[in-house]
């Protein structure tokens, strides 16, 4: 396998496995206030996103596959409200385990590692261009 395929695809799936986080990020964000539909139920549960490394024989490299999109475990708010239609007998209902702040740090983070294999693609490319220039 030559060196500029094997560059462009390990990038590939690195920014496809970026891409998959940005999605699962913006779903916890776009729920962040998500209750839930029946008084005392459990509203959104944030989601979370692992990665693993799968070596390609082919390529003879390592490529990014995401392992799995689990739910985080941790525990609801509370919030005081006998009125809201989520609420239980004592009057509370539960929020989301959403930390946008956390979500939007992870946002940008997902987003870098996305650029930055981006640019090994345009990098792998230059330095093929040069190379074919090279043997002209």
């Amino acid at each position: 396998m030559d060196p500029f395929k094997t560059a462009v695809m390990v990038a590939g799936s690195g920014m496809r496995a970026q891409g998959e986080r940005l999605r699962v990020i913006s779903e916890n964000i776009a729920n962040a206030d998500s209750t839930a539909n029946v008084a005392g139920g459990d509203p959104y549960r944030r989601k979370t996103i692992t990665f693993r490394n799968e070596f390609d024989r082919a390529l003879s490299a390592d490529r990014v596959r995401v392992r799995e999109i689990g739910e985080d475990a941790g525990d609801f708010e509370l919030r005081f409200d006998p009125a809201h239609p989520a609420a239980n007998a004592d009057g509370y209902y539960k929020l989301p385990n959403v930390n946008t702040l956390v979500e939007t740090m992870d946002m940008r983070e997902a987003n870098r590692s996305y650029q930055a294999n981006l640019q090994v693609i345009e990098n792998a490319k230059n330095m093929f261009s040069q190379t074919l220039n090279l043997l002209r």
